[in-house]
């Protein structure tokens, strides 16, 4: 029996059809990454499961558990990190661990102990007893997902839990939720980074307009889309021209700037050099490369990433 299961989730609010008939599992130690463009259903979905949003028609599951009849009997067993942290910045990391662990019925003595557990788990033991007002965003996010571990869930919700930190503070989450997973816990990503989910996820759920589109491990996922892809860059006033010329010949994908075709090799290569040429158009870049999940998600949902989005505007 999977760990996490939904079947058919349906959501309106007013006229806005949210989810469409959701239908998604997640094994016992996976980490299950759930992509989609902005307002695809993501963080509905996430609620749902969660137990802070009924929907209008379907069924959950965790752990065995109804999550519709019995949402108190789920909330023990799981843990959420929400896309903003959850702490008091008046507190110290210490106080707000002890905190979390006395709302969650622990005595003094145990909400003391498993606070510094966690401190230890999470690398902040030598920032315990600094107000969290102080801390960087990384730390922030370590705490509160710490935060979210202090009744051992067996399974964790992340939504988007690494948006706004910087690369390396990226990296270091990564190895605790990987480390989390490999202690056996079930782990539900949603994340607007494609390079977070292919470092991460065991298998990928793309969630487009309330639907499941697509589902597969990452290798999976980049195979549907074919081999590899020949990919230039042009400067902006020739890049129009380039894209018209090329689409005599190829389907062609527009990311970020970058141009992609789909590639039999070099000889793809070639003829995509010699089309330029006899139009006097110089790229500043072209070669191949495999296809990445930033290929399959414009592919699949004709969008660029949340985060790509963002950067653009």
């Amino acid at each position: 029996m999977a760990t996490v299961e939904a079947r058919g989730l349906h959501k309106s609010f007013g006229d806005v059809n949210a989810l469409r008939g959701v239908s998604l599992s997640v094994e016992e130690g996976e980490i299950l990454g759930v992509l989609g463009p902005n307002g695809a259903g993501k963080t509905t979905t996430i609620n749902i499961l969660t137990t802070l949003l009924r929907p209008d028609s379907g069924t959950v599951r965790v752990a065995g558990i109804d999550v519709l009849a019995d949402p108190a009997a789920v909330r023990p067993l799981i843990g959420l990190t929400g896309q903003f942290a959850a702490l008091d910045d008046a507190l110290t990391a210490r106080e707000n661990l002890i905190l979390f662990g006395r709302l969650f019925k622990l005595g003094k003595a145990a909400a003391t102990a498993r606070a510094a557990e966690l401190l230890d788990e999470f690398d902040l033991t030598d920032a315990a007893d600094r107000r969290t007002a102080t801390f960087s965003g990384g730390m922030r996010r370590r705490l509160d997902l710490a935060a979210s571990m202090i009744g051992k869930p067996r399974v964790l919700f992340l939504d988007e839990p690494t948006t706004g930190l910087d690369p390396r503070s990226r990296a270091m989450l990564w190895d605790v939720v990987r480390h989390l997973r490999d202690e056996g816990i079930t782990v539900f990503l949603t994340t607007q980074y494609l390079e977070e989910a292919d470092q991460l996820a065991d298998r990928i759920v793309v969630i487009d307009h309330g639907t499941v589109i697509a589902e597969g491990t990452p290798d999976e996922l980049k195979a549907r889309i074919g081999g590899a892809v020949c990919h230039l860059t042009v400067d902006d006033e020739q890049r129009a021209r380039a894209a018209a010329v090329l689409g005599v010949r190829w389907p062609v994908a527009e990311n970020d700037g970058e141009l992609t075709v789909p590639s039999d090799g070099p000889a793809t290569l070639f003829a995509v050099v010699r089309v330029l040429d006899e139009n006097g158009i110089v790229p500043d870049d072209i070669g191949l490369r495999n296809p990445t999940l930033d290929d399959v998600f414009l592919a699949l949902t004709g969008e660029p990433t949340d985060a790509d989005a963002e950067a653009n505007a």
